[in-house]
């Protein structure tokens, strides 16, 4: 198989640029400035805005979309960049809701996105679980995606808002992507449980997915997150397991050879 590079660009939260096989996407679109969505049921307040605007990070052939029910994976600036890009992957209840040019998958499902050269990109959507056990009627659906070149799941599995569950350890079963972005931060909007990856989630990742290179996200930007980037970093290190964990610097192109 052909030798491929794939780049990733930390924008700010949950919103990466992924670069591969002459396709361009983005992952969950955030680019309000910092500010306070509103108090209740849940805290939403921001704390950072992004590292790149949507102009500077140009043309887009598509949207990786997790969900679209939570303004820290899809917040105002954000909603207004969907219709101007071609494609917009989400969940069966998030395309219903956004119409026009969402696409929703369920886990498992593959579809293939064709450039007019005839490069494709196949596009997996991955079951998650958005917190413990019973939180989805709180918490709504999300899904995670796997991204292939030569076939489905090869390249980029993006986990998505989700904990280290059955699901997530299937996607390690069926798949062998070449890197694969955690998004971490052990949100903890309310009570005493997290909502997405803590360490102990990505150290397990870490264990399933043993020849992959790992990049964690969506750990900074928002009042929730309870274990930053460098915290992370640390209880991989403290486990020996430091140079399975590849930082990324906001708004630098970090390329990966596959």
């Amino acid at each position: 198989m052909a030798a491929h590079t794939l780049t990733l660009t930390l924008v700010g939260g949950p919103t990466a640029l992924i670069e591969v096989g002459g396709f361009r996407l983005l992952t969950d679109p955030t680019f309000d400035p910092p500010g306070l969505y509103r108090e209740a049921p849940v805290r939403f307040e921001k704390t950072s805005g992004p590292a790149l605007s949507p102009g500077e990070i140009g043309l887009l052939d598509g949207v990786l979309l997790t969900h679209d029910q939570h303004f820290d994976n899809l917040d105002n600036a954000g909603r207004a960049l969907l219709p101007t890009t071609p494609v917009t992957y989400t969940t069966l209840a998030g395309a219903g809701r956004l119409e026009g040019n969402a696409v929703g998958l369920a886990p498992f499902e593959t579809r293939e996105l064709q450039a007019a050269d005839g490069r494709r990109l196949f596009i997996t959507a991955t079951p998650a679980r958005h917190g413990p056990v019973g939180i989805e009627p709180i918490s709504g659906d999300v899904v995670g995606f796997l991204l292939g070149l030569d076939q489905p799941g090869d390249t980029l599995y993006v986990t998505g808002d989700t904990v280290w569950y059955d699901g997530t350890a299937e996607v390690a079963r069926r798949f062998a992507p070449k890197v694969v972005m955690l998004f971490t931060g052990a949100a903890e909007p309310r009570g005493r449980f997290h909502m997405t990856m803590d360490s102990n989630d990505a150290l397990e990742a870490a264990h399933a997915f043993p020849d992959a290179a790992l990049v964690a996200v969506h750990n900074e930007g928002w009042v929730h997150f309870k274990e930053s980037a460098t915290e992370l970093a640390t209880a991989f290190a403290t486990l020996g397991a430091a140079t399975r964990l590849t930082p990324l610097d906001r708004g630098v192109p970090r390329p990966f050879t596959l």
